[in-house]
């Protein structure tokens, strides 16, 4: 059987959640036994999202195959099972640079290379391509990022429009829209849904369901306003309202107002019952915690609430497992030295995830000399671990200048040091270590305690490394490094070893976290976490 296509597409503002609505679409599907395929559509050029600063894009999330995506992917991974490759997304970038590739091989024998058929044509070999993902794909959902109306996106709602049009019963076209409240009139507007769905209709595109962000439920008059105004029918108008406990039950609301039957009705797909078992229960721990804890994030891009999303999700996911509510505190790295020493509350651990550069360094390593000292549970994630290592350097080993050549590359004592295959790249776009690698563990270790196994993947995205110049002084003052990358020496995971709980990973866990299956790792900080809390 042929797969169908679900087309996700955007109105009125951005941010409406197209991501968290097509995870959770996913999500639903799976539970009546559908197999499920994704992929994220991005308008803007860069060929991914790699160079993008943190503030402006949100976090960078990363696949097994080294893929550099956009974050909407750790959605589709915490919400479904589908594959999440590089074939999961594709940029503007990515479309134009084939195309001008092939155009300058000769491919096209002379052709004038155009917008209309030859990029509309690579958009639309994309999505095919996510349809192979899995072996006997039911369903793919494609989400078209940005907002209908942007010049950005035209040539991708263009290939759309001709890819259903090529199979008019095989896709259908989910529109998020949004229903303003104006509090000063105490009415909400249908007018901007109208607009947007105007643009759509105009493009060529006819929408099969409309899903309503609002802050309330739609009143029902309004739902038949829009469903005659939209040319949408009633039952197919449904309200997206905001959940006021956790993301975790958009799912779950949306399936009481039967958006998966709905799609599964227009697209003759074979629906089993739903089974939400698992999904249910999580949301019932998470509701019904025995205490709360709470967490330091000592980073330098905690302004952008996107910049670390999967890193607040497996807190949340591991303080679930843990049946512990979190209260998450942000300390931006650049700002808690005061008098010399590190203001950072008093938390019951402390997590420093990743970032590139020198500004809040110094915080960074304070904050880890602090944890150190008075036995708080830390967590280092990729250069959270080698603020851990750098720190035990200088104020146990006393080598005060001790660092990473990342900040200083004339340091005496080079603890951190560029990977040998990063000296001579030129590039920063698409040539840091990334995907997932194999690590060995050490049996004694906290790590395989948390694990449970030898031999672990995970996802790494890094350009620095430890030295092992200085292993063996480090190792035998009582850093222990605990993993290595499997057939190779480079450190993977460090532990202080007479601490209760202090480790640093050179790679990024928080990739693999789901709130049905928590990482290990997060699950034994948040437990170390709780068992010092009052």
């Amino acid at each position: 059987m042929q797969p169908k296509y679900i087309f996700i597409t955007g109105g009125v503002v951005s941010s409406l959640g197209k991501g968290l609505t097509a995870g959770s679409i996913a999500m639903l599907l799976e539970s009546r036994g559908l197999k499920v395929a994704m992929l994220k559509l991005d308008p803007y050029l860069n060929v991914d999202p790699g160079t993008m600063n943190p503030f402006q894009h949100g976090e960078i999330y990363v696949t097994d195959d080294g893929a550099e995506t956009d974050l909407d992917l750790g959605h589709y991974y915490r919400y479904s099972n589908s594959p999440i490759c590089r074939l999961s997304n594709a940029t503007s970038g990515q479309i134009y640079e084939t195309v001008i590739k092939k155009e300058r091989r000769g491919d096209y024998l002379g052709k004038t290379v155009q917008v209309v058929p030859h990029i509309t044509d690579e958009i639309k070999q994309r999505i095919i391509d996510a349809s192979n993902q899995v072996i006997n794909t039911d369903v793919v959902l494609v989400e078209i990022g940005g907002t209908v109306g942007d010049i950005e996106s035209l040539p991708f709602l263009e290939a759309i429009r001709q890819f259903r049009h090529e199979r008019p019963q095989e896709c259908i076209n989910i529109h998020l829209t949004y229903v303003p409240y104006l509090k000063a009139a105490g009415e909400l507007k249908t007018k901007p849904t109208q607009h947007s769905v105007m643009v759509l209709r105009q493009i060529g595109i006819i929408p099969d369901i409309l899903l309503i962000r609002c802050e309330n439920p739609l009143p029902e008059d309004l739902k038949d306003k829009i469903s005659i105004h939209c040319s949408v029918p009633r039952e197919a108008v449904i309200d997206e309202v905001d959940v006021d406990f956790s993301i975790y039950e958009v799912p779950l609301c949306l399936h009481k107002q039967e958006l998966d039957s709905k799609i599964c009705d227009l697209l003759s797909l074979q629906k089993g019952k739903a089974d939400l078992t698992e999904w249910t229960a999580m949301l019932e721990q998470m509701k019904n915690p025995k205490k709360t804890i709470k967490i330091g994030i000592v980073g330098k891009y905690l302004e952008h609430k996107d910049a670390y999303k999967s890193v607040f999700e497996s807190l949340q996911h591991a303080a679930t497992a843990n049946h512990v509510a979190i209260e998450i505190e942000t300390y931006e790295s650049d700002k808690v030295i005061k008098n010399g020493k590190v203001e950072i509350g008093n938390c019951d651990g402390y997590l420093v995830p990743g970032g590139f550069g020198e500004r809040g360094w110094m915080g960074k390593i304070l904050t880890a000399k602090h944890c150190r000292e008075n036995k708080i549970p830390y967590f280092g994630l990729c250069l959270g671990m080698q603020v851990l290592c750098v720190e035990f350097a200088r104020h146990v080993l006393g080598l005060k200048d001790a660092n990473s050549t990342e900040m200083d590359s004339n340091t005496p004592h080079p603890i951190i040091s560029l990977l040998s295959e990063q000296r001579d790249v030129k590039n920063l776009g698409g040539t840091m270590r990334v995907g997932a690698y194999n690590c060995t563990l050490q049996k004694d270790s906290k790590a395989f305690a948390a694990y449970g196994k030898e031999v672990i993947s995970e996802r790494h995205r890094h350009r620095y490394e430890f030295n092992n110049a200085f292993k063996k002084p480090l190792e035998e003052n009582g850093l222990i490094l605990t993993g290595v990358m499997e057939n190779d020496q480079l450190c993977e995971i460090a532990e202080v070893k007479d601490h209760p709980w202090m480790l640093g990973v050179q790679y990024h866990p928080e990739f693999k976290s789901k709130p049905t299956d928590p990482h290990p790792l997060f699950c034994d900080f948040i437990a170390a976490a709780s068992k010092g809390s009052s």
